[in-house]
C-alpha cells in the first residue's frame, strides 16, 4: 500500500511538506499542493481515516450509554441509531454499562468520553448534576432517549401516559381488581417510576382502592415476570387484570399463568407495553411504542447538531415525544362474572 512517504521521495519533498500539502494546511504554495496532489493521485495514495480525523480534531464516532445492551428496548434503539450513523459515515462506540454502577462512574466521571467522540447518546437513563456537567463539559452534541431532561436534546415517549392507555384499557373491559408487575429496574433508568404513576392514577381516576400487595417487582426481565406473575396469581383473591409495564415481563405473566394451569384471556388479562418483536407471536394486549425510530431520531439530532457547528449556526435542542397506541390482540378481554 502506497504511503505518505512513497509520495514523498517520489517528489523528492519532506513527509512534513507532503502531508500539509495534503490536509490543506497553510504554508505551502499551491503549485506545490498542485503537484503533491496529482502526484498522490498516480501512485494511488490514500489517507489514512484515523489520520484525517485526528488533523481535523473530528473522530467521526458518536458515543452510545446503554443500561443494558441485552435488553430488547435498548438493543433496538442502538440499532435504529446505528443505521442512522452508518449512513453518514460515522461510527458507533458503545458503552454498556451491564447493570453496573461502577462502570456508569467510570463512563461518566472518569473522563471515558473526552476526545474519543464528537457527539454522545445516552440511553434511558436520568442524569445526576455531576453526570450532566460532565457532559456539558465535553463541549459536543448530547441526545438522552427515554428520558426528560430541560433544556437538553431528548427523544421519548410519554411513559406514564403509556401505562395509563394500558391501565384503562383493562379498566373499561370491566376489571377492577388489577396487578401490577414493574419494579425498578437497572441504574435508575427513568421508566419504571413513570409507568408505576401511571397505573396509580388510573386507578385512582377509576375510584378503584390502591391495593399494595398487587404491585409486584417484576426487574423488567422474562424471569422477573414469571416470578411476579406466580406471586399475583397464587393470591388467594388473584386479580382479575395484570398490567406489565413491559412487554418482556408481560410474557413472562403469561408463562406464570400457563405454569398454573389458568387461561388467559378467560381466567386472567395481560397486557404490556412495547410491542415487543414477540408479543404478535404471543397474542399480547400492549401500548406500542415506536423504539426502533427514537433510536433513529436521537441519531439525527446529533448530527444535525454537528452539521450546524460545522457551519457555525445555532442550534436548539429539540425536546421530541413520540406517541404511543393500544394494539388489542387475544390476551384481554371483560372478566367472567
Amino acid at each position: 500500500m502506497t504511503g505518505i512517504k512513497d509520495v514523498a521521495k517520489e517528489l523528492k519533498m519532506s513527509t512534513a511538506t507532503v502531508s500539509r500539502a495534503l490536509r490543506g494546511l497553510p504554508g505551502v504554495s499551491a503549485t506545490t499542493r498542485e503537484r503533491v496532489q496529482q502526484t498522490a493521485r498516480a501512485l494511488g495514495y490514500v489517507p489514512s481515516p484515523s489520520a484525517v480525523r485526528l488533523a481535523s480534531g473530528q473522530t467521526n464516532t458518536v458515543a452510545v450509554v446503554v443500561p443494558w445492551v441485552t435488553r430488547w428496548f435498548f438493543a433496538s434503539v442502538v440499532e435504529g441509531a446505528e443505521e442512522v450513523l452508518r449512513d453518514h459515515d460515522y461510527d458507533l462506540l458503545l458503552y454498556n454499562l451491564a447493570g453496573s454502577a461502577d462502570a456508569r462512574h467510570r463512563v461518566f466521571e472518569a473522563g471515558r468520553l473526552t476526545k474519543r467522540v464528537d457527539a454522545v447518546l445516552v440511553l434511558s437513563l436520568q442524569p445526576t448534576d455531576v453526570e450532566l456537567a460532565r457532559l456539558e463539559a465535553l463541549g459536543c452534541p448530547v441526545t438522552f432517549v427515554g428520558a426528560d431532561v430541560p433544556g437538553w436534546a431528548t427523544v421519548r415517549i410519554d411513559d406514564e401516559q403509556a401505562a395509563r392507555t394500558a391501565t384503562r384499557h383493562l379498566i373499561e373491559l370491566g376489571h377492577r381488581r388489577i396487578g401490577y408487575v414493574g419494579g425498578a429496574g437497572v441504574l435508575d433508568f427513568t421508566a419504571p417510576n413513570a409507568r408505576e404513576a401511571g397505573y396509580r392514577g388510573s386507578l385512582a381516576e377509576a375510584g378503584l382502592p390502591h391495593d399494595p400487595s398487587l404491585e409486584v417487582d417484576g426487574a423488567f426481565t422474562l424471569a422477573g415476570g414469571i416470578e411476579a406473575g406466580r406471586r399475583l396469581l397464587e393470591l388467594e383473591d388473584r386479580p382479575t387484570g395484570i398490567f406489565a409495564a413491559s412487554d418482556e415481563m408481560a410474557i413472562g405473566v403469561l408463562r406464570a399463568a400457563r405454569q398454573l394451569d389458568l387461561r388467559v384471556p378467560a381466567d386472567v388479562s395481560v397486557v404490556g407495553i412495547d410491542d415487543h418483536e414477540l408479543a404478535a407471536f404471543f397474542d399480547l394486549t400492549t401500548v406500542s411504542q415506536p423504539v426502533h425510530e427514537q433510536g433513529r431520531l436521537a441519531a439525527r439530532q446529533v448530527l444535525d447538531a454537528l452539521a450546524a457547528t460545522v457551519a457555525e449556526e445555532w442550534w436548539q435542542p429539540a425536546q421530541v415525544i413520540l406517541p404511543t397506541r393500544l394494539l388489542q390482540r387475544g390476551s384481554t378481554r371483560p372478566p367472567r362474572l
